[in-house]
């Protein structure tokens, strides 16, 4: 079973990290390329003259950026796989429901709002220079929101019973209730446009990479359980 679950997440975390690299070189690099010349001071928002142009040379490969880039992109991938594989199997072996590429997407969106979309609710994706609350605090918050958020998917899905899917509500809830850290003051020197879009295509780029991710999942789990003779449940 070990093996099983190594190759289909290592096959299908690699091709969503290849793919999420692609399409964050394309949509969601720019933009922060561009941020970076606010940061550094080349450009500075709101000028005498009336602002500085949106359209901003900033298109370019740098090989060693990019290339780490696209090998990061990988690894956590292939680790957010071996964990969406690894719960694959849980759920075949208690048989909560079959497991192949069309259900693979909902794993993916699960995995997508578990991930992404919760935490950014509080935490939106940031662009280099904004004001931010303390990283200790953010980090345990964006954890602790995980966690909750990820059992809540859980108790959505496989609850039998209104008390299951009453502590999905509450555990969906509640890191919103206590509310994510954030900064004393706003401050920085990045258009707030331009965080807009950026956290924009963060968010847009992670939905695509993961429905893709659990579709191939789904897809290779469902071929190694057939190779493997064993049944899922309809």
């Amino acid at each position: 079973m070990l093996s099983r679950i190594l190759t289909s997440a290592v096959i299908a975390g690699f091709a969503a990290g290849l793919l999420a690299a692609v399409l964050q070189l394309v949509f969601v690099q720019p933009v922060l390329l561009h941020a970076e010349l606010y940061e550094s001071g080349q450009l500075i928002h709101s000028s005498a003259e009336g602002g500085v142009s949106a359209q901003q040379d900033v298109v370019g490969f740098d090989p060693l950026r990019d290339g780490l880039s696209v090998l990061f992109s990988g690894v956590v991938y292939v680790g957010y796989a071996l964990i969406l594989v690894a719960v694959m199997a849980v759920a075949t072996d208690r048989g909560w429901g079959r497991i192949d590429a069309r259900t693979g997407i909902l794993w993916g969106i699960a995995g997508f709002v578990t991930v992404q979309f919760a935490p950014a609710l509080g935490l939106p994706p940031e662009l280099p220079g904004v004001a931010a609350a303390d990283l200790q605090q953010r980090q345990i918050w964006w954890g602790g929101t995980v966690l909750a958020t990820g059992l809540a998917c859980g108790l959505l899905a496989f609850g039998r019973n209104w008390m299951a899917w009453a502590s999905a509500i509450v555990l969906f809830a509640l890191p919103h209730l206590i509310g994510a850290p954030q900064p004393e003051v706003y401050t920085g020197p990045t258009p707030p446009e331009l965080a807009g879009e950026f956290a924009t295509r963060a968010l847009g780029v992670g939905l695509a990479v993961w429905i893709s991710l659990g579709a191939l999942a789904g897809a290779l789990w469902q071929r190694e359980m057939r190779e493997a003779g064993i049944p899922q449940a309809a």
